[in-house]
């Protein structure tokens, strides 16, 4: 048979749907990162201090998290196209508030309304796609459609500094308003209706108490050990918030009826170890993307500007091994194109740990674009797994559940790199580029972290000769 014919064929209809749901996500992605380059303006704006303006991407951070476990509920109780649309609208208005604000607390307050709209993006489009795709061709747009999420970690300080460079800060919020409108012009016409669920499903009440609040509630902990004067708060935090989290696992364990995210999907092969390499997928993409613009920025004395173009190859490099993917994900067995991905995010990882060493932006660049291919043949294959391995009813839930994991896995990550290399600067010195180095150190032992989770997976099925 040829290859041609293999393939799985993806026709108008459905690629039209995933460029009406991609938009959703590149929205909710390129806004937690958009607004890192004018924390700097907003000090100045609102006369506050620095350590008071970083509540502005935390308290987004922090509704993202809480709002992800609820996107499953949602979609069985109104339909996922309506809820999606619904995040849609809470989202653009959100986004005009912000836009708008007035001081420091209503534009905190407006950052959490848009992070829960924000959080409930993704997985709410991911599992419409799913259920559009079927298991003979998600793969193939899962791997077109997952590059966003790559992307938006370099395109979004790129924006943002461009933005800025012609117009005030509120225009950053305003960006994504003609998005979202296109977006809900043609949802309808182009995105099928997700089913509700045969019945009623009553939402697990006692689970989001515990699952939500406790999620916030830890990253809170761990992204305030990185502030002096903070750690015996942020250590209760995170004492706190672990704790809800296993109480909230032994209560899903023995609920008779549907828990907000089922803990038992992680036993299934192989959805458990697909969702532990989404989780350090997201911690070394979003790690990565914390750490390099502070060195290039204070440790290399480069501007905005000139990070954001040199952090340009990874998004180039996802762009590319995306398609790559879209091409043989139907003929390569998923393991093995996540094991060459994590191979290939090693080794761009690897030229950090040297940054001690006056290395150039050309070598940055190469590295960059090496880590570029591999994540983009890490995230689709898994997802493909994960998602081929649950009935089609329970793809809203799941899609929640690896959402959430790879969003907790990017700020958890970037919190623990954040102590690890004010840490490592308190040996150094201020702004050394060996503390940096030490930090990328960690990040390159969670690359193994996750090959070791990859070689898990399910081996190629070898064809009777």
């Amino acid at each position: 048979m040829s290859t041609d014919a293999a393939r799985p064929t993806v026709d108008r209809a459905l690629w039209r749907a995933a460029f009406v749901l991609v938009l959703g996500t590149f929205m909710a992605t390129l806004d937690s990162t958009i607004v890192s380059v004018a924390l700097d303006v907003l000090v100045d704006r609102f006369a506050v201090s620095v350590t008071d303006i970083h509540w502005v991407s935390t308290a987004y951070l922090l509704a993202v998290v809480a709002a992800v476990p609820a996107s499953g509920w949602l979609a069985d109780r109104v339909g996922g196209r309506r809820a999606w649309a619904a995040a849609i609208a809470v989202f653009l208005l959100a986004s005009l508030l912000c836009a708008l604000a007035w001081s420091l607390p209503s534009l905190i307050a407006f950052r959490v309304l848009q992070g829960a709209a924000g959080g409930l993006l993704p997985p709410l489009g991911q599992a419409l796609l799913a259920r559009a795709a079927g298991p003979d061709r998600i793969g193939r747009v899962i791997s077109v459609v997952s590059v966003v999420p790559l992307l938006s970690p370099v395109l979004g300080p790129l924006a943002g500094g461009a933005i800025l460079g012609v117009a005030s800060w509120p225009w950053l919020f305003c960006v994504n308003i003609p998005i979202g409108a296109v977006a809900l012009l043609l949802v309808r016409r182009c995105v099928p209706a997700g089913a509700r669920a045969d019945h009623r499903t009553p939402f697990d009440l006692r689970g989001a108490a515990l699952l939500s609040p406790g999620l916030a509630v830890l990253v809170y902990g761990l992204t305030g050990l990185s502030h002096a004067g903070s750690v015996p708060l942020s250590v209760t935090a995170i004492v706190v918030g672990a704790s809800m989290l296993v109480a909230f696992v032994v209560h899903g364990l023995r609920m008779a009826g549907v828990p907000l995210i089922d803990p038992r999907l992680f036993t299934r092969p192989p959805f458990g170890v697909a969702a532990m390499a989404l989780v350090v997928l997201g911690a070394s993409v979003f790690g990565t993307m914390f750490l390099l613009p502070l060195y290039l920025q204070r440790a290399a004395g480069q501007t905005a500007w000139e990070t954001g173009l040199l952090l340009a190859p990874q998004g180039i490099g996802a762009a590319l091994g995306s398609v790559w993917v879209s091409r043989v994900v139907h003929r390569v067995a998923p393991r093995t194109l996540v094991l060459t991905g994590i191979v290939l995010v090693a080794l761009g990882t690897a030229v950090f740990t040297q940054l001690d060493h006056d290395i150039p932006d050309a070598a940055i660049a190469v590295s960059l674009l090496v880590r570029g291919l591999g994540a983009a043949m890490i995230g689709a294959p898994i997802m493909t797994l994960a998602y081929r391995a649950v009935a089609a009813a329970q793809l809203p839930r799941a899609a929640g559940a690896l959402s959430l994991l790879n969003t907790l896995g990017g700020s958890v990550g970037t919190a623990a790199l954040a102590v690890i290399l004010q840490s490592r600067l308190t040996v150094h010195g201020p702004d050394s580029p060996a503390a940096f180095a030490d930090t990328f150190w960690w990040v390159l032992a969670a690359s193994v972290l996750a090959a070791l989770a990859a070689t898990r997976l399910p081996r190629p099925q070898r064809k009777p000769g």
